[in-house]
């Protein structure tokens, strides 16, 4: 966009030498056009083409953040090489004393190479321009010179036009209009490219502005969809997403469209950027270009994704180091992601001065024309056109509370703030002092903004665009732009904790009521719900400090609330939330919820129905929030009856019914369900203990009934039952076979074998002998199977895993991961012995890196170990998997010993380990 003076061009190419060398070898051969010529001229231009990628890789090394010169320095290397060609091949190959008018050929760069912006393994676009379509020398001069650029490895886009062709179809297509608008001269008849240059702007861009700023802003929409439609996901393209090196392209390519401007520095002049915003945009498109070339050479390809394994190569050569709380690639993509944000707040402020630019030349006419609408005031504010804005330069500065009273009014009002606004709040943000954020009236209208009823996650993203948000709330500007590496969570902390706050409002506004049933119910009976609020923008805010952030972040919310303003219940009730936050997401996929113990530990951490309510709600938002397919049935389900369970415990003081109680009436339930086969729960219910009966659902329940009296009568030894479990968002996988040692861990491993992932397992030993399986699995992507073609497959893969007519072990190593990027992160194993979880089991957590047939893996030591199996509860954090296993010993009693318990660890620290997974690949 600005030409950079490529220093000590020499040293990357020296165009004359190799010139001279080229005639050199030419003469000495006497055939120009000949192979062995031919050869040789290749092999003395790769010559210099690696010699200049290697000298431009040192310059990178040496000034790893030298994102423009690099760039530069690469197209100039392609200029050269062009060139060179180009003369060789005039010279040489096709020389022509006297040339007609119709044998002139214009070589212009384009794209980004137009640009002079070249990451080191970008395409080379070109256009050749030629006087007219019929010219034979022309045609043999450009095959000759694509020949010898795809000779050299370069991909090439390339097009062959006359001035008129160029000019039909800029008009018919945008994308070839914005290649040829960044059109540059590069080699050949600088007559025939100013021809077609004037008629360029002249045919083509006059009077089609509007058209083309609408059809730019609709690619880049179209665009950030594709990309994921925000700035802040974890593993961003530098070029391509949203935030990224291409928005910073399309505020040029308008600016030049519209103004004619040739750099982007004279977006200044035009008015479309102040000099600071403009200082700005260089040193986000710097680093961002920067960052994109050290992509480009570390993989050796075209690479824009900033993927996690390349994360932390990149951080190392940009010369990021570890710092206390913060990882090199927390701290690298934290300042990735300010750029990107950056680049957003100067998107907005240039587009929308675009719009107003537009406005001004845009004439009235008809019956209004002579109509001019009058602004109105809002506290003092200019209220037009939806957009509300300051009535004056030194709004701010004679009263700084203003500063969050102009986001307040604009949510309340549902307004727009105009661009000019935006940018003096941005100015004047730095007016955000102790005193500001100790003012009463501050920060009640801050808290009237966070629990607004219209759209308070969008105006606190334009508030922290502005850099309002992280100054009044400075533990809120610690989070901004911070990444968390993992798999899991697939937004920087503001964004995920605004994005919170959205879902909090929608569900308030029963805009989500399918999706979260309970919490659009619970937030109408909560006793505060700017506590919610409040509760949801502080739950993650100390992440990041290097200490557990529930922990850190309850201190954070005891300090914060008073100030806000909430009393001395809803500030101990906010803290308690912020340091529970993930209490009941850990209770209710990690435990047992048919166990009492269960629910009593839950009920004894939670205390009253109130927090119950607030910590359901958060949890959901949370949850949600991390990122698109987070939130699914089966987390609605499990959290459903964890509420349920602990609502009642807190309600009555106690659960309902006893165990004999309970059994009752789940017998009479499943009764109920079977009608016409009612008599199978008297015909069966001495095989099934008491525990069967108070841990399955009596869906479930009914299910195996009926699959246990049809195997009985038909004295099958294997019975596999396979159907879509709608309500739980995943597929029920019922097994009853004869029970022996290792049946669980070969069960798995089928399962794993056929494609599916387990989530929730429960296991059954009836009185008889024959065990009772229950598996809920899924796909790679989280939903059910239900094809009848995957559901012969999971019934074909247990039957040929529990009769050992596969190899299990080496079979499941082999299964690719569907996230190999797993691979990018560290995540020791780590194993959790808990006695006092359960009052009849031993509680087994196992937390490793997620891996193919992990459970199938953990499952054999446990067999191994002499333990039995009650039920097993799978989840996964991106990279990380959590397994939670309720045993017994082959007695049925606790493991206590603490001997056995220290070799059970053992043993599931080996099965977890990433040594153990090597091994097993290369068997």
């Amino acid at each position: 966009m600005n030409q950079v003076r490529v220093s000590k061009q020499r040293a990357i190419l020296d165009r004359r030498a190799l010139a001279e060398a080229i005639a050199r070898r030419v003469e000495d051969r006497g055939a120009p056009a000949g192979k062995g010529a031919r050869d040789e001229v290749v092999e003395i231009l790769r010559d210099g083409l690696d010699k200049g990628r290697e000298e431009l890789r040192r310059r990178l090394e040496d000034r790893p953040h030298a994102g423009h010169e690099c760039v530069a320095g690469h197209a100039f290397l392609i200029d050269q090489m062009v060139r060179l060609i180009h003369d060789h091949v005039v010279e040489h190959i096709y020389p022509v004393g006297n040339r007609s008018e119709g044998e002139r050929l214009a070589i212009l760069a384009v794209g980004g190479y137009g640009r002079a912006e070249m990451a080191p393994h970008s395409d080379v676009d070109i256009a050749f321009l030629t006087p007219t379509r019929s010219a034979p020398w022309c045609e043999q001069v450009i095959e000759a010179m694509l020949y010898l650029l795809w000779d050299l490895g370069l991909k090439v886009g390339h097009s062959s036009r006359t001035p008129d062709d160029m000019v039909r179809m800029a008009k018919e297509d945008v994308t070839i209009r914005t290649a040829l608008l960044e059109g540059r001269y590069v080699w050949g008849d600088q007559a025939l490219y100013e021809e077609a240059r004037q008629r360029f702007w002249a045919e083509v861009v006059n009077g089609t502005e509007r058209q083309f700023v609408a059809e730019k802003l609709a690619e880049r929409n179209a665009r950030h969809k594709r990309m994921g439609d925000s700035r802040y996901v974890v593993e961003p393209n530098v070029k391509d997403g949203k935030g990224g090196l291409r928005d910073l392209q399309t505020l040029y390519w308008i600016g030049k469209y519209i103004h004619k401007v040739r750099s982007a520095a004279e977006l200044v002049d035009v008015d479309l950027l102040t000099a600071q915003e403009y200082r700005s945009f260089r040193r986000a498109e710097g680093f961002m270009l920067a960052v994109r070339s050290h992509l480009h050479m570390i993989t050796g390809r075209a690479e824009d994704r900033l993927t996690f394994d390349l994360q932390r190569q990149v951080a190392m050569r940009m010369n990021f180091v570890d710092r206390p709380g913060k990882s090199q690639i927390e701290r690298f993509m934290q300042f990735y992601f300010l750029q990107a944000k950056r680049v957003g707040s100067l998107t907005g402020v240039f587009l929308a001065h675009i719009d107003e630019q537009f406005a001004q030349t845009r004439a009235r006419k008809g019956l209004l024309a002579g109509f001019k609408a009058r602004p109105r005031s809002v506290r003092g504010y200019r209220v037009f056109g939806g957009r509300i804005a300051a009535p004056g330069d030194d709004w701010f500065q004679k009263d700084p509370v203003r500063l969050v009273e102009v986001f307040q009014v604009a949510e309340m009002e549902g307004l727009e703030i105009e661009p000019a606004t935006m940018r003096q709040a941005d100015r004047d943000s730095r007016l955000i002092t102790a005193e500001v954020r100790d003012d009463p009236r501050a920060n009640a209208l801050f808290l009237d903004l966070l629990a607004g009823r219209n759209d308070p996650e969008t105006v606190l993203r334009w508030m922290n665009e502005a850099g309002v948000f992280g100054r009044f709330v400075p533990d809120f500007g610690k989070v901004n732009a911070q990444m968390q590496f993992d798999m899991y969570h697939h937004y920087t902390v503001d964004e995920h904790t605004i994005r919170a706050i959205g879902l909090l409002s929608r569900i308030e506004k029963g805009e989500l009521a399918e999706d979260h049933p309970r919490s659009t119910r619970l937030i109408h009976k909560i006793a505060s719900r700017r506590a919610a609020y409040v509760a949801v923008l502080l739950h993650d805010i100390a992440k990041g400090r290097g200490g557990d952030h529930s922990v850190l972040g309850e201190g954070v919310a005891r300090e914060l609330c008073p100030r806000f303003g909430l009393t001395d219940d809803e500030t101990d009730l906010v803290a308690w939330l912020v340091r529970q936050h993930l209490l009941m997401s850990a209770t209710a996929f990690k435990r047992d919820l048919t166990d009492p113990k269960t629910i009593e530990d839950f009920v004894a951490q939670v205390q009253s129905v109130e927090r119950l309510r607030h910590l359901l709600i958060l949890t959901a938002v949370d949850i949600r929030a991390v990122g698109p397919g987070t939130w699914n049935s089966w987390k609605r389900q499990l959290l459903g009856e964890l509420y349920d369970a602990a609502h009642e415990r807190l309600r009555l003081g106690h659960m309902r019914h006893g165990r004999k109680e309970r059994v009752t009436a789940k017998k009479e339930a499943v009764r109920e369900l079977l009608g016409e086969d009612a008599g199978l729960v008297d015909r069966h219910a001495a095989d099934f203990g008491d525990p069967y009966w108070i841990a399955e659902p009596e869906d479930i329940m009914a299910l195996n009934l009926r699959q246990f009296d049809s195997a009985r009568h038909a004295r099958d030894d294997l019975s596999v039952h396979c159907e879509v479990y709608p309500s739980r968002g995943a597929t029920l996988v019922s097994v009853i076979a004869a029970d022996h040692p290792g049946l669980f861990y070969r069960i798995a491993g089928g399962i794993h074998l056929a494609g599916a992932n387990i989530i929730d397992a429960r296991i059954h030993t009836t009185r008889t002998g024959w065990a009772v399986d229950n598996f809920l699995v899924q796909d790679p992507h989280g939903q059910p199977f239900h094809e009848p073609e995957q559901l012969r497959r999971i019934e074909t893969a247990i039957g040929d895993a529990l009769a050992n007519r596969i190899e299990l072990v080496p079979r499941l190593a082999r299964r690719p991961l569907p996230h190999s990027r797993a691979k990018a992160f560290d995540v020791r194993p780590r194993v959790i012995v808990d006695n006092r979880a359960s009052n009849r089991f031993t509680v087994i957590e196992v937390n490793a890196r997620d891996r193919p047939a992990l459970l199938n893996r953990l499952a054999r030591a446990l067999f191994d170990g002499q333990l039995v199996v009650h039920s097993a509860h799978v989840t996964a954090y991106g990279e990380r998997a959590a397994d939670t296993f309720y045993v017994t010993d082959l007695l049925g009693e606790k493991v206590d010993a603490a001997d056995r318990i220290g070799a059970i660890e053992g043993a599931l620290l080996e099965a977890a380990s990433d040594r153990r997974q090597a091994e097993l690949e290369e068997a």
